[in-house]
């Protein structure tokens, strides 16, 4: 029974490491772009007015309703304001809102994910205490952090040789069509959110996964620590129940 249910409790603690890293990517990536303040900081800093053409102004609205269109808290991606002699400006072309109506997709996507892995974690957890195999859930802990550990350390290595590859690479996979290519002469979108846009907010996004990964690491360990320390007393308490009775 026992050696049936270790390979279990091991699968389970592999899982377990990968549900938390997911959870938490899926819902930083969908805080971070419901975050309007963060997203007009971030502008503001990496695409000032200069170079957009956007008043400083408007920054905050436009960033609201980005990121409320993103999380579905808006309808329609468009943005109008009013300069001081009354005339009117349309910020978005209809096909800058048909590249963020994918974008919209990628973006409740994961949110639907952050609640789907925040169960499987619960679950895992679950079925972890149910096995009574600490030990044996710990490591598969452990092989669950190499593994990620491993995938995390190959993207960081792309990214920093070549991120504009990486960047590419990235949107040619999760869209079906080439509307993400914009034109920065004629498009305000891509010149509110240049490649450094994304290399700020990408890294908040990975400093957060790579941060629950070490916590995950440090329970794993603590959790064979506390087995192992747990095991050494019992040793003890036999051998000295044993040379007493002798």
């Amino acid at each position: 029974m026992k050696c049936g249910k270790t390979p279990a409790a091991r699968l389970c603690g592999f899982l377990s490491v990968w549900a938390v890293i997911l959870f938490t990517l899926a819902a930083a990536v969908y805080g971070t772009a419901g975050d309007g303040g963060l997203l007009a900081a971030k502008m503001l800093q990496y695409a000032p007015p200069e170079t957009t053409g956007l008043p400083e102004a408007e920054y905050p609205g436009t960033a609201r309703m980005i990121a409320g269109y993103l999380t579905e808290k808006e309808d329609t991606f468009q943005y109008t304001f009013s300069d001081p002699e009354g005339r009117t400006y349309v910020c978005f072309q209809s096909h800058e809102a048909d590249h963020m109506a994918d974008c919209r997709g990628l973006i409740c996507l994961a949110g639907r994910l952050r609640t789907v892995f925040g169960g499987v974690c619960l679950f895992l957890a679950a079925a972890g205490l149910f096995f009574r195999r600490r030990t044996a859930f710990a490591g598969g802990m452990l092989a669950g952090l190499c593994a990620a550990g491993f995938v995390i350390t190959g993207l960081l290595i792309w990214a920093l040789a070549d991120f504009d590859g990486l960047f590419t690479a990235f949107h040619r996979a999760a869209f079906t069509n080439e509307g993400w290519i914009l034109n920065p002469r004629t498009d305000l979108l891509i010149r509110l959110m240049p490649v450094d846009f994304f290399v700020a907010l990408g890294a908040g996004i990975m400093i957060r996964t790579v941060l629950a990964g070490l916590v995950t690491a440090g329970a794993a360990v603590l959790l064979r620590f506390r087995k192992g320390k747990a095991g050494t007393a019992e040793i003890s308490e036999a051998g000295r129940t044993e040379n007493g009775g002798t």
